[in-house]
This record gives C-alpha cells, structure tokens and sequence, in this order.
C-alpha cells in the first residue's frame, strides 16, 4: 500500500516512519504512565497522566527523555486520556483543552531533540472508555454508535494532527465499532496513523476474531501499521501472525507488562511476564514497530532495545 501524497510527517533526521518500517525494526517507548509514577507523580484522578500535561509539563518531558534515552526512536504522547470531554469536566474549556493536546506533541518532540538519530512522535487517541475511567476501555461496546464514536474521537484527532506528529497512535481499541470510527475520524487529516487492538485469548476484548478486526485497516490509506498494544506479552506473536497475513502491513506490538489491571482498585494485579528474548521472538514472528505499554519501563526498553539491534549497531 502506498502512503497518499500529504502523509510525510518525519523525524528530526528526514526520515519517514512510514519508510522505516519497511526497512528495519523501531523501538517503541514503554509506560508513560508508570515512569510517571515512579518519579513520584500522583496519577490518581480520572485524567491520568494527562492531568500532568496541565498541571506539571515538565514531568511529561522528562518522562519522554527517559524512554529515548533508553533507547526508543517513537515516543507516544501523554494525550490518552487527553480528551474535550474529560478536561471539560475538570473545568478546562476547549481552548484550553486543546492547546493541552498540542502541547502533548511539543513535549514529546522537545524530548527527543539534540539526540542526533530519530525522534519520532506518535500522537496517542485512546479509546472512548478511557475518557469514562471506568475500566470500560477494556470491554468496548459502549452502547455507543460508530457515527457517535466518529464524532467523539474526530475533533481531539483534528487538534493532534494539526499539531504534527509523524503518527496518529489509535491504540488500545477494544471492538471493531471504535475500530471503525476511529478510521473514518482519521480520514483527510493529512497524518498518518497505525491502529492497534487490546486483546485477550486471540481475540479483541470485545470477543470479536482478530481476523475481521485488523481487516478494517487493511484498505485504509492513512494506515501505516497495525497491530496490538496493553495486552499480555503472551498473546503477542499469534496476534503478529494474523495481522500480517490479513493486512501485509508492518504490525506494531506494545503489551503491559502481563498484570491485569483492577479498575474498582485503581491497582494492576498478578504476576509480570515482560521478559528478555520476546522482543526477538516478536521480530521474527514479523512485528516491525516494537515496544511496552503500561508497567514495562526504561529498563525494560533499553533491553528490547538491544534486542532489536537498533540502527546504530546493526541493520
């Protein structure tokens, strides 16, 4: 699939995300979350890390540094949870609001300046249920329609691009409903974006077969690459297997840290099978953009990392 003339956002050294894909592994970042937190950041609230995009800017940025240093190339921004609706009820207006969800995209990018090797930024849209708090980003089917959902994720989506990532990050999508509207929302918009599913047994958290869901991506010009994030590390590689064959897209992988997160706890729950050799096992299962979500931190990505033979060890 061609990438449409107009989607040619790039990193600090001209290289598109895009192009590099089809060339060699990327490493991804980890949790912006759990950096946050072990830097003594209280995540507490309904806006999450988000709430710190407002209230300590600085933190995020550093958070971001941590993970290029590390080793990452792609940073995902601190925009999760970011949303109209969300800072709306905090009191944050959509002026305001929306200057915080361009700043998310500075942030990231002043981040990863000077490091002389690339530094792309991913502009992350959770899902519609990580605005509610509710724990529902992890079973989807809001009793919401697509056209709902569209108009939900379209005007954060607007903003973010305007900002100019080199990637629109539609991540942790639960059900192929939000799958779609996040697809039609991303039309026309003149960025890029990959889509990646949350799952659990082979299938999305919805229950829907990973098959239909990745085959929504397959024919979508905006779509860079497609795959699985915040899920456990063990329902990686048959994900890879099945997004590559229905898409012959490059698959981008991220998944926690193998606990489960207790909503009514606020508390992540169980044993952690993040480990060293899965990032190989990944690449040579055919993911291509490859990095941790929530609980998998610097260390862990410095690791992955190495792994992967970046760049500037090998090809």
């Amino acid at each position: 699939m061609s990438l449409p003339v107009g989607l040619a956002s790039a990193s600090v050294v001209g290289v598109r995300l895009a192009d590099a894909l089809h060339q060699r592994p990327v490493v991804l970042d980890g949790g912006l979350s759990n950096q946050l937190e072990a830097a003594g950041h209280d995540l507490g609230d309904t806006l999450w890390s988000a709430r710190l995009l407002a209230d300590e800017p600085e933190a995020v940025e550093a958070a971001h540094r941590a993970y290029y240093e590390a080793g990452a190339e792609v940073a995902i921004t601190a925009s999760y949870q970011a949303t109209y609706e969300g800072f709306a009820r905090h009191g944050i207006d959509a002026r305001r609001t929306a200057g915080l969800l361009r700043l998310s995209v500075e942030l990231a990018r002043r981040a990863g300046a000077g490091l002389g090797r690339e530094a792309w930024v991913a502009a992350s849209a959770g899902p519609y249920g990580a605005m509610l708090a509710d724990g529902s980003e992890y079973r989807g089917r809001y009793g919401l329609t697509v056209a709902d959902l569209e108009r939900f994720h379209r005007p954060r989506l607007e903003t973010l691009a305007a900002a100019g990532p080199d990637v629109l990050a539609l991540e942790t999508v639960p059900d192929t409903d939000e799958a779609r509207a996040l697809l039609r929302a991303v039309r026309g918009l003149g960025v890029p974006a990959w889509l990646s599913y949350s799952v659990a047994g082979g299938r999305t958290r919805a229950g829907q077969p990973l098959d239909e869901a990745f085959a929504l991506a397959a024919e979508a010009d905006e779509v860079i690459a497609v795959g699985v994030n915040c899920c456990d590390p063990r329902d990686v590689e048959a994900a890879v297997a099945v997004a590559r064959r229905v898409t012959g897209l490059p698959v981008v992988v991220y998944p926690n840290s193998g606990e489960a997160w207790d909503a009514g706890a606020r508390a992540w729950r169980g044993p952690a099978r993040f480990a060293p050799g899965m990032a190989a096992r990944w690449r040579a299962a055919g993911a291509r953009l490859i990095g941790g979500c929530c609980r998998v931190g610097p260390a862990a990505i410095a690791g992955l990392a190495a792994e992967l033979s970046p760049p500037h060890h090998a090809a």
